[in-house]
């Protein structure tokens, strides 16, 4: 008697490219689950890599000036910030069996959405206590993560396609200004910000990138984005665009000491902003994990979003100890797989790791930052244009035919576009109501989950559709 065949490789167990040798049902696989050959997966690595590196530096680096660090301190803060991104992203990729780690290809790492807290933290906190009054709320916002992240999972029904759809395209539209300000130079208060060589060279390498996806053909294809980049460095270097000061100045090894800063200072006030903060954080994460488990085809259940979310937590309260920050999903590394296409979560372990070497040796993570402002900005322009493609496709398929959808997705999209188009509005709200509805994606989830309690959840119509979902 024939044995039963195993099905395709699950999260719980890795797979392998097939060869060409192996039958059908024994290289059945998932592609979160493919083990690609060197020659694919560490390509495609440095692409996520080279999508996350500014996002992951930017926190310290704003956080580090504006607490008056020198040199010496930037390099501790920022090599912190890349260890734990990288420990975060591999746990987050492998898991650790039913405890912590969605398995998706998902990146964690210090989320820009703490910036102005933590920057209002540093203003009211005496010399000397700035660093110690953030890690210290930072920490308490880990551990709040950690008790009610498991409740996120069970709220899953309050987020279908019509609702996810609405959070996906937003995240791409709210990110939109970040690839744009890029490819302006970068730092907006100096003097060429917006100059013509910046936005010829963001030109250049979306030009690139684009020649690439329509010429390429297969792996070439799935780089473009990756080959953007190179070429587009090596066209800014004889213009004298490329910057090498990094490479020359940083040391060779540094690992961060435990407490490098001082102790953690535990201040009330601060501890509540940043709780307030880790809501909105453990919200845009997991829109994130519901957008990436629809590009991956592999749907994010309630269990799901509990290990993401408590990996989260772990990095966020472990994090401080070592000099990092309230930790969160990366929405442009959502963009990199739904735009190769390459759904494996080892290719993201593999850039977690790197990213462990580069926060050990900041000289490696130095010839990362050598890649030009504008020339991100090229690349970002499609790397976050295809998350909100993804949101629309969603939102394609979740019956728009029906008029209160229609309505629903109206407001929130406009609640969602409401600080990019009026930065101020909501600047006479209290301060926690500025941290929800200052961030574009949290503001529109929100509305977009009320509504769907309203028109589908609450009162007699939903009384009315109970029966028809029994039978279907």
């Amino acid at each position: 008697m024939a044995l039963p065949a195993k099905g395709p490789a699950t999260a719980e167990g890795p797979c392998s490219t097939p060869s060409s040798t192996e039958a059908p049902s024994q290289a059945a696989c998932h592609p979160v689950d493919e083990k690609l050959p060197a020659s694919r997966l560490v390509p495609a690595a440095l692409q996520h890599i080279a999508a996350m590196y500014a996002g992951v530096v930017t926190p310290p680096l704003i956080i580090g000036q504006a607490v008056g660090l020198d040199a010496a301190g930037m390099t501790r803060l920022i090599a912190a910030s890349l260890l734990i991104a990288g420990c975060a992203t591999i746990l987050q990729t492998l898991g650790v069996r039913n405890f912590a780690g969605n398995r998706l290809p998902f990146v964690n790492a210090a989320s820009s959405a703490g910036i102005a807290p933590m920057l209002a933290i540093a203003e009211t906190s005496a010399p000397g206590h700035q660093l110690p009054a953030i890690y210290g709320a930072v920490m308490v916002a880990g551990v709040f993560c950690l008790a009610v992240g498991p409740f996120f999972g069970r709220l899953l029904r309050f987020f279908p396609p019509l609702v996810t759809g609405v959070v996906i395209t937003l995240i791409g539209v709210t990110l939109m200004p970040v690839p744009v300000s890029w490819a302006q130079g970068g730092d907006k208060t100096a003097a060429d910000f917006g100059a013509m060589k910046y936005l010829a060279l963001a030109g250049f390498t979306l030009v690139v990138v684009l020649l690439f996806q329509r010429f390429g053909r297969g792996f070439v294809k799935q780089i473009a984005l990756l080959l953007g980049l190179l070429i587009g460095t090596l066209a800014a270097i004889p213009f004298g665009m490329a910057d090498f000061t990094a490479l020359r100045e940083a040391p060779v090894a540094a690992l961060p000491a435990p407490f490098a800063f001082g102790a953690p200072e535990f201040q009330p006030a601060a501890i509540l902003s940043l709780c307030i903060v880790m809501l909105v954080l453990m919200t845009e994460s997991s829109a994130g994990m519901l957008a990436l488990g629809e590009i991956c085809e592999r749907p994010s259940d309630g269990k799901t979003i509990t290990r993401g979310l408590r990996t989260d937590g772990i990095a966020t309260l472990l994090g401080p100890v070592f000099g990092g920050f309230p930790t969160s999903a990366f929405a442009q590394n959502v963009g990199v797989v739904s735009l190769t296409r390459v759904r494996s979560r080892y290719v993201v372990a593999v850039a977690g790791g790197a990213l462990l070497v580069l926060g050990a040796f900041p000289v490696l993570g130095a010839v990362v930052s050598m890649v030009p402002m504008p020339v991100l900005g090229g690349a970002g322009i499609v790397l976050f244009g295809s998350i909100a493609v993804s949101g629309i496709r969603t939102l394609s398929e979740a019956g728009l035919d029906d008029s209160s959808n229609i309505i629903l997705v109206a407001v929130a999209l406009g609640a969602g576009i409401i600080p990019l188009a009026a930065p101020t509005f909501y600047a006479g709200f209290p301060a926690w109501a500025q941290t929800v509805l200052g961030s574009g994606i949290s503001a529109g989830a929100l509305v977009a989950v009320l509504l769907n309690l309203f028109f589908h959840h609450l009162g007699t119509r939903s009384r009315q559709t109970a029966p028809a979902l029994k039978s279907s």
